[in-house]
């Protein structure tokens, strides 16, 4: 795989060419030190909130929305992540199938390799499968260009031999990522995506709530986020994306909009 050209954000050249400037500062003038280190640390703030930030496009590409071509065509995509989960994601499907309805699954890989059935189920059904890491770490964000390129790649490799497709898109673990992830994403000829909205239904056990988060202001073009993996529960015991899921797709039939993968979006 050839990959694709890493070009630097705005942020990330500055940052170099700070960098820069601050090593000749110290060099030519030492006892400006603190000024040196004050800029420094600013710098390395703002790059930390960037990556703490899902929706952040300061560090890289970042796909929040489909491109204007799918929204005229009155397209939003439906994403799912943090499964396969033996017991929701077979529901989720199902749900799907009565809807006529196609999604993206960013599916973890550990979890695809403990239920490969199901994970090989999501693609037979007409889903795409996409890349979420291959252990899910709460300490993903930390990583350097070595440890994102284990992750991902064994990732990589895994949905690919189940699912018979490499996966186009990454997802990082609770969105969260630091600037050395974009030049592995651009080596592997990934591209990171987030989202429009989301409705919090790993923590919410409030199907009305989550509903009315990824429902408000529903338009052509949406990124829509949900979980079959780590889903909360509704006080019934009832996973939230099964309380959600019927009630955004009826949205969208009577609005006009018709869910499709990321890939067929954003061809």
């Amino acid at each position: 795989m050839s990959g694709r050209r890493w070009q630097p954000s705005p942020l990330i050249l500055g940052s170099f060419g700070l960098h820069a400037g601050a090593a000749a500062g110290l060099l030519f003038a030492p006892s400006h030190w603190p000024v040196v280190a004050g800029a420094v640390i600013v710098n390395h703030a703002v790059l930390t909130a960037a990556g703490l930030w899902p929706r952040s496009r300061l560090l890289g590409p970042n796909l929040l929305r489909l491109p204007e071509a799918a929204a005229a065509r009155r397209e939003i995509a439906i994403t799912i992540d943090d499964g396969p989960d033996p017991e929701v994601t077979p529901l989720v499907l199902d749900v799907l199938e009565q809807h006529g309805t196609r999604a993206t699954f960013f599916c973890i890989g550990e979890r695809a390799l403990r239920h490969r059935d199901l994970c090989a189920d999501i693609a037979r059904r007409g889903h795409i499968v996409e890349n979420h890491s291959q252990h899910h770490a709460h300490h993903f964000s930390m990583l350097g260009p070595s440890g994102f390129e284990r992750e991902i790649v064994a990732a990589q490799d895994t949905l690919e031999e189940i699912t018979g497709s490499r996966p186009r898109f990454f997802r990082a673990p609770a969105g969260l990522r630091n600037p050395f992830l974009e030049p592995v994403l651009a080596k592997l000829d990934l591209h990171l995506a987030s989202w429009t909205r989301r409705g919090f239904d790993t923590v919410r056990r409030d199907p009305d709530y989550v509903a009315h988060r990824l429902l408000r202001d529903l338009t052509a073009g949406d990124i829509l986020l949900l979980h079959d993996g780590h889903a909360a529960r509704t006080a019934a015991g009832r996973p939230i994306v099964l309380e959600v899921l019927p009630r955004l797709l009826d949205a969208c039939a009577a609005n006009g909009l018709t869910p499709v993968t990321l890939r067929a979006g954003a061809a």
